[in-house]
């Protein structure tokens, strides 16, 4: 919850803007100042104080505990000019909270984190546990010295400055280690919990045996990702609450899941009680990896509660990246923030250029030219299975007509794939020409270089005699200027000579155009490959020279009949 506090008239208007639009996120605090600072930075994860910095500065002092343990503090002068990140920028989100307080309010964001400043993945921001030296290896990171990354596991990371040696280190391990001088240790979640447990038995004792036997295994508890069982021992208080307090989910499997797993060790007494011949060694196996602690017992007599510990490998991450029409207000957060996230960026060199400027130092880039697209999908699979971070992009939407489909066709379950939807050439072209695709539309391509203009072509039929709104992609080029005259004949068959056409070229980008004509009157002549053509069906209509498709709503319908 995000605690909001004012004191004047001025600031109550903003911080009450702020709660009108993140209702479910906020909480107003009314009374005395000092009360109610007080009251929510006991009570909130952040803050957002309508106030001077120097008067928050003074009544937050008293109230400090740690970095992670305070709550993020953001300041909005009186003026409403001015975001400001105070406290807590990494571990309590305040520079993304200040961020996101000036979308809002129209308000510019200060923030003075040393990493953010330079657009450096701060350690602390990576989602991973960090122990150790973290503000020295920062300092050197920002300072330009060699600091080396030591990865003894798999995992994908943004990009870092790093070098193969240094004076400082970055360690990514799931060991138990301790930190050496100079030393940032990262522990990504690699570890599975398998767990069993006699009913009733207690959380120390199998809190006891997970703890115990990390430990002897020479393991992180931070890196456990989650405690794996059977369904049947899903409601177990023992092992929900060793789940609670270790931090992770609790993950369950059918017995029948769980009897498909080859383990070293079956029993034939879980066996009896829930289905399978083994729960720990199951649970833990059931996605792969390797067994770094076989079925184990706690050391109560009776024992109660049995755990296997697997390490899973790490899993590289493709992000498919929609970049929308071209103006830059139309790239999405999510996509600018996969795009900083990426530690490899694979993309058309065009359109590599035009995010260029949005990626952290040292993110590597794998850009090619027009025609690449099968090598560029296989690049970007490639590195994800290497363990990287990737970002595959195209324009509009990835997943029309773009890099979508051909780096699914080439990636198999061993890599974790994000979809970033973007706003797509259609949608961008039909906000300029009105409201072309208010009812039932279809997007076809012209272009036969992959699909056989048989097959093309019968799509056309298709939508033609079913009345539906065509938009078309890749209408005409060089070398395929009869295509769209073909196209447009077929559905001259079905629609009349006045249906109304529009053409946008370069949609959202500057040298932007446009025009509403009609089926007759369009010459093919002034169509390339950076225009869209989107043809109404025989219920289009040129409104006040906009492109309207009704919807069909029965009150419209209504209407017109009395008009």
């Amino acid at each position: 919850m995000i605690g909001l506090i004012s004191a004047t008239a001025a600031g109550a208007a903003a911080r009450d803007r702020l709660a009108a639009a993140w209702p479910d996120r906020t909480r107003v605090y009314e009374g005395p100042v000092g009360d109610a600072v007080r009251t929510a930075f006991a009570q909130c994860e952040q803050l957002v104080c309508f106030l001077a910095t120097g008067a928050v500065v003074r009544l937050v002092a008293p109230l400090l505990s740690g970095k992670t343990e305070d709550p993020g503090v953001v300041c909005v002068d009186e003026g409403g000019r001015f975001a400001v990140s105070l406290l807590g920028g990494h571990a309590g989100g305040a520079n993304e909270l200040a961020r996101e307080v000036g979308d809002v309010l129209g308000a510019e964001p200060v923030v003075t984190t040393a990493t953010d400043a330079v657009d450096l993945a701060g350690l602390d921001t990576l989602g991973l546990p960090v122990e150790g030296d973290v503000a020295g290896v920062s300092r050197a990171l920002l300072d330009g010295e060699a600091v080396a990354l030591r990865a003894e596991v798999a995992w994908p990371l943004p990009p870092l400055p790093v070098a193969e040696e240094g004076s400082y280190t970055i360690r990514l391990t799931d060991r138990l280690v301790e930190t050496a001088e100079r030393e940032a240790v990262l522990r990504p979640p690699t570890l599975v919990v398998g767990v069993g447990a006699s009913k009733g038995a207690p959380v120390e004792e199998v809190l006891g045996l997970v703890r115990d036997a990390l430990r002897e295994a020479g393991l992180s508890v931070a890196s456990v990702a989650e405690l794996a069982t059977v369904d049947a021992k899903s409601e177990e208080a023992g092992i929900v609450e060793a789940a609670r307090r270790l931090g992770v989910p609790l993950v369950t499997y059918s017995a029948e899941e769980l009897a498909g797993v080859d383990v070293p060790n079956p029993s034939d007494a879980p066996l009896a009680a829930v289905g399978t011949p083994s729960v720990a060694e199951a649970a833990a196996l059931v996605g792969g990896g390797e067994l770094l602690v076989p079925k184990r017992k706690s050391a109560a007599s009776p024992a109660m509660a049995t755990c296997a510990v697997v390490r899973r490998p790490g899993r590289g991450r493709l992000a498919v990246v929609g970049l929308g029409p071209g103006a830059r207000d139309l790239l999405t957060p999510r996509a600018k923030a996969e795009l900083r996230r990426a530690s490899v960026l694979v993309g058309l060199d065009q359109y590599v250029d035009q995010i260029r400027d949005l990626l952290r130092p040292g993110t590597r880039i794998l850009e090619s030219g027009l025609g690449a697209e099968e090598e560029r999908a296989r690049t970007a699979v490639e590195e994800a299975r290497e363990g990287q971070a990737v970002a595959l992009i195209g324009s509009g939407d990835a997943g029309v007509y773009a890099m979508a489909s051909p780096a699914l066709a080439e990636a198999s379950d061993d890599i974790d794939v994000v979809g970033v939807p973007g706003v797509t050439a259609a949608l961008a072209a039909g906000a300029i020409l009105g409201a072309p695709l208010g009812h039932d539309h279809v997007s076809i391509s012209l272009s036969d270089l992959h699909t056989p203009w048989e097959v093309i072509e019968r799509r056309v039929r298709a939508a033609a005699e079913a009345d539906i709104v065509v938009t078309f992609y890749n209408p005409r080029s060089r070398g395929r200027d009869w295509q769209l005259p073909k196209a447009l004949g077929i559905l001259a068959e079905h629609r009349a000579r006045q249906t109304p056409v529009g053409v946008v070229r370069n949609a959202s980008r500057p040298d932007e155009s446009s025009r509403l004509t009609t089926l007759g009157a369009l010459d093919p002549a002034t169509v390339d490959m950076m225009t869209v053509v989107t043809v109404g069906n025989t219920a289009t209509r040129d409104i006040a020279g906009r492109m309207v498709t009704p919807r069909g709503y029965r009150w419209q319908s209504a209407q017109e009949g009395s008009e």
